[in-house]
């Protein structure tokens, strides 16, 4: 079977330079060309695939520095190397090619021996350096999901103690994303990255962990608690938020924090009125403030040992009423928003039941310390 050759375009206004340099090359690779500037670019613009581009300076109309500028505005120098090839030598010239991206230069007269090399270390360093960044990719989306994992694992075993559904993360995963979108778009100063959305939504797994620690009876009682119940109850917060400020050698990761901000304060109340350290406004982070709305939204509509769940609008229009807290305005107005849309997902988001044996299994192997269940 032939290997398939590697993809070279040689760009040059002159037909008797491109002819050389297409002859020189056309035993060891597949060469295109191009007779201008503009021409490379709507070659670009095709996005016909090449390995390396050997780029002319002084053309007329569009020159080699403006096909370098182009090709940065389309971010095609991070994946094609670039040989300048011209008769100018002076320094200014070769400072101005690599300071726009270039990879190499080469000056005419041309030695074929020296091109041929060129080309070749060009071509190899580029594949080498796409290769790193592919292992090192897959090592973090490696780790990632098996960060997600154990998180899964983690909130899920807090919510089977506590007699929930077990889609409860799951709901909290979800709204927590729609709400972040949905505030950034009302007003700037809330406005987050793709990267704070993860990271907030996979924290956001976390805001129970502290029920661990609270007695099964509490946590499962099937009427109201006690004044002194509720208060053992409210402890889950700090105690979550402590379990996670202990995770030795992990304080400063990103997650952790979040997950921290989110344990300890998603009880707070915009007015003051909440627990466990009466923040107030906007003294409590984002996304304490988005999970608690979440986590009031998912416990509404989820049948629990002491209530039967309410209906999607009875929930929006107690929580948009005041009757289940006291919540930033922006943030009630992004609920509003995407009150449909998330009607419509979360239904539509349920775990399989497969999905929820396979979860409590690896659950119930956790408990009861024997191996899960295939």
């Amino acid at each position: 079977m032939n290997t398939p050759k590697y993809k070279i375009l040689v760009v040059d206004d002159s037909d008797i330079n491109r002819f050389l340099l297409t002859e020189l090359l056309k035993d060891e690779y597949e060469v295109y060309e191009a007779d201008g500037g503009k021409s490379a670019i709507a070659f670009f613009d095709r996005k016909e695939e090449v390995s390396l581009v050997l780029l002319d300076i002084v053309m007329p109309d569009v020159d080699g520095y403006d096909v370098l500028k182009a090709m940065l505005q389309r971010g095609l120098l991070e994946e094609i190397p670039v040989i300048m090839i011209s008769a100018e030598n002076a320094a200014e010239y070769i400072t101005k090619a690599f300071d726009l991206g270039a990879t190499d230069y080469v000056s005419r007269p041309l030695e074929a021996a020296v091109v041929r090399r060129r080309i070749r270390n060009s071509i190899n360093l580029y594949a080498k350096q796409k290769r790193l960044a592919e292992i090192v990719a897959e090592q973090i989306y490696e780790k990632e999901k098996n960060n997600d994992m154990m998180i899964s694992f983690l909130s899920h075993l807090v919510e089977f103690r506590n007699g929930e559904s077990g889609s409860h993360v799951t709901h909290i995963n979800l709204i927590t994303e729609l709400l972040l979108k949905s505030l950034g778009s009302l007003d700037p100063k809330y406005r987050v990255s793709l990267e704070d959305v993860r990271r907030i939504r996979t924290a956001s797994s976390l805001h129970d962990i502290g029920k661990i620690a609270i007695p099964q009876e509490i946590l499962n009682k099937p009427g109201r608690l006690t004044a002194e119940e509720f208060e053992v109850m409210k402890t889950h917060s700090a105690i979550g938020a402590s379990i996670l400020e202990n995770l030795t050698g992990f304080q400063e990761n990103p997650l952790v924090r979040t997950a921290y901000e989110i344990c300890r304060w998603h009880h707070e109340r915009y007015d003051g009125k909440g627990y466990p350290d009466g923040l107030k406004g906007d003294e409590i982070p984002l996304s304490a403030q988005i999970v608690s709305l979440a986590d009031v939204y998912d416990a509404l509509t989820s049948e629990r040992c002491y209530k039967k769940a309410f209906s999607h609008e009875k929930a929006v229009e107690m929580i948009c009423g005041g009757e289940c807290g006291s919540f930033n305005p922006t943030l009630l107005q992004a609920f509003r928003e995407i009150s449909d849309e998330l009607h419509v997902s979360l239904q539509s988001n349920r775990s399989s039941l497969q999905e929820k044996r396979e979860i409590q299994s690896i659950v119930n192997g956790i408990l009861n310390g024997t191996p899960p269940e295939v």
